[in-house]
């Protein structure tokens, strides 16, 4: 199977590319060409394997050249980071065109194709739900109304437009990415090491999480499972509320957690990414998987963080 993938090089795309190699795959990484010039690694340094090539590409001419011939499916994980930065209207305007122009771009280059691959797998997110508080949120749920909701709902419409070329799509709305390198996870262990972790502002917020592994198992499976398309929660069956996830990750960390982060410091240092992405509630469950009988990997939160940190837990 050839698979053309866009944001190879991040937390999601490094892992699903060294597992679709892995399997014999044949990856084709979609770079930009700027990055290919500014000298990003190449396929092969990266995995020291033969199945997979990259190909530099500018999205604003809408042609893969010859990347595109015979593929049977794209992954599109492109978007800068929403954690990045503080969010200015320079980094607002950032995190839109890297997702919604990208995919446009992307579209539109599968419009030109002769022979379209069979299914387009993109990335979104649960910040299309917005601040829901205890509120069961499932794949039918309705949008919020915040920020993250609306990139999240041009996000999703772009890539929808692939439908009307006959190609499925599966809309990825991943939840919080726990991963031993990079990620949520990473930025939030520094605190909890040194043993001055605590809950954020009340603590009563939902968060949804799931493994990086189970990811990667769940993007596979939509590429692979032709019944499945349209929005998909990307999310383990037990979302926790963050005291108790800041419970569990310092029990993990055999440290304590006696240092709430009082919700105004939070606003004062982060501004409204403060309220969207550690003080919103999402309770999101993962239904449209559990009617496909995917049997996640880490479906509990302590066992999670035992697995995912266990090179670093002492």
């Amino acid at each position: 199977m050839k698979i053309l993938m866009t944001g190879s090089t991040g937390l999601i795309g490094t892992a699903l590319v060294t597992a679709l190699a892995g399997d014999g795959q044949t990856v084709c990484r979609l770079i930009r060409a700027e990055s290919a010039m500014a000298g990003q690694a190449p396929f092969a340094e990266i995995l020291g394997k033969a199945e997979g090539f990259d190909v530099a590409w500018n999205p604003a001419t809408e042609e893969l050249g010859g990347a595109g011939v015979g593929a049977d499916a794209v992954v599109n994980l492109a978007g800068a980071s929403v954690a990045g930065g503080r969010w200015t209207k320079g980094r607002k305007e950032l995190l839109r065109t890297s997702r919604i122009e990208t995919t446009r771009a992307l579209v539109g280059a599968l419009a030109k194709m002769n022979m379209r691959p069979r299914v387009l797998v993109s990335a979104s997110a649960i910040g299309i739900y917005g601040d829901r508080g205890d509120e069961v949120l499932t794949e039918e749920s309705k949008p919020g109304t915040d920020f993250l909701t609306g990139l999240a709902r041009e996000w999703e419409a772009e890539a929808l437009k692939a439908e009307a070329l006959g190609i499925r799509v599966v809309l990825a709305r991943f939840g919080i990415i726990l991963a031993q390198h990079g990620g949520a996870l990473a930025k939030m262990l520094p605190p909890f090491k040194l043993g001055v972790g605590g809950k954020l502002g009340s603590g009563q917020q939902w968060m949804s999480w799931i493994t990086l592994e189970d990811v990667v198992g769940i993007i596979r499976l939509a590429i692979e499972n032709g019944a499945i398309r349209g929005a998909m929660n990307v999310v383990a069956p037990q979302a926790v509320q963050n005291t108790e996830f800041t419970k569990v990750l310092a029990k993990t960390l055999h440290r304590p957690a006696l240092f709430p982060a009082p919700t105004f410091a939070l606003r004062l240092a982060l501004g409204e990414m403060a309220d969207a992405l550690l003080l919103s509630s999402q309770r999101v469950k993962p239904q449209a998987l559990e009617k496909l009988g995917y049997r996640f990997l880490h479906p509990e939160l302590s066992a999670a963080l035992n697995s995912v940190l266990q090179r670093q837990v002492k």
